[in-house]
């Protein structure tokens, strides 16, 4: 009898190991009402209230000293209109804002609590002394407490009406009126003959090209 055939065995075909498939990069998510990636919104949302105010505060100020300066000499007098404020005056309206600000962080009264700033020489000396009052002012801002710029002073909210305003508002309040008469001397520096510089965007004599 012929000897049994050896059966080969058979082991199991080894399977080729699949690789991973590459999944695309993610990207940050973005916030459902801003539209910015998450970790901006978060970012944004860790600066404490005096932060936010301290660094818009910064650009526009930077800003106002590059509008103030394009002021042709000798046309601190300048006028657009009979009843509109000088150059001059205007400069001064924005000490005069500084003082007002500086009052409600001190607790008030807004009105009537002191003299205000002396008006300055000539209009050199006027955009100096806005220039050191915005240093003060940024000094006493961050010697603040957070808790007390949460705290109200009375400033008028209509005409004859006066309402409680958080000091927090009213500086902001103050920061916007600020720009507010920036445009209005950027219009001054146009019909003064000066060269209006890039404000929040390219401006015809500052281009971004």
């Amino acid at each position: 009898m012929a000897p049994p055939r050896r059966v080969a065995s058979k082991e199991p075909a080894k399977s080729k190991a699949k690789r991973p498939a590459k999944r695309p990069a993610k990207r940050p998510a973005k916030s459902a009402t801003s539209g910015r990636p998450k970790s901006v919104t978060r970012a944004k949302a860790a600066r404490s209230a005096k932060q936010q105010f301290l660094d818009s505060y910064a650009r526009e100020h930077a800003t106002t000293l590059k509008v103030l300066r394009a002021l042709p000499q000798g046309q601190s007098a300048f006028r657009p209109h009979e009843r509109s404020q000088s150059a001059s005056d205007l400069i001064y309206t924005l000490i005069v804002e500084q003082e007002l600000t500086r009052r409600a962080l001190a607790g008030g009264p807004i009105f009537g609590g002191g003299t205000m700033p002396p008006k300055p020489a000539d209009f050199n000396a006027g955009i100096e002394q806005f220039d050191r009052g915005y240093a003060a002012l940024v000094g006493l801002i961050k010697r603040t407490p957070d808790a007390k710029l949460q705290t109200t002073v009375q400033f008028p909210t209509a005409p004859g009406q006066l309402g409680q305003w958080p000091v927090v508002d009213f500086a902001w309040y103050m920061l916007l009126d600020h720009i507010h008469h920036r445009g209005q001397f950027s219009v001054y520096v146009r019909m003064a003959g000066g060269k209006v510089p890039s404000i929040y965007g390219p401006s015809g004599d500052e281009p971004w090209t």
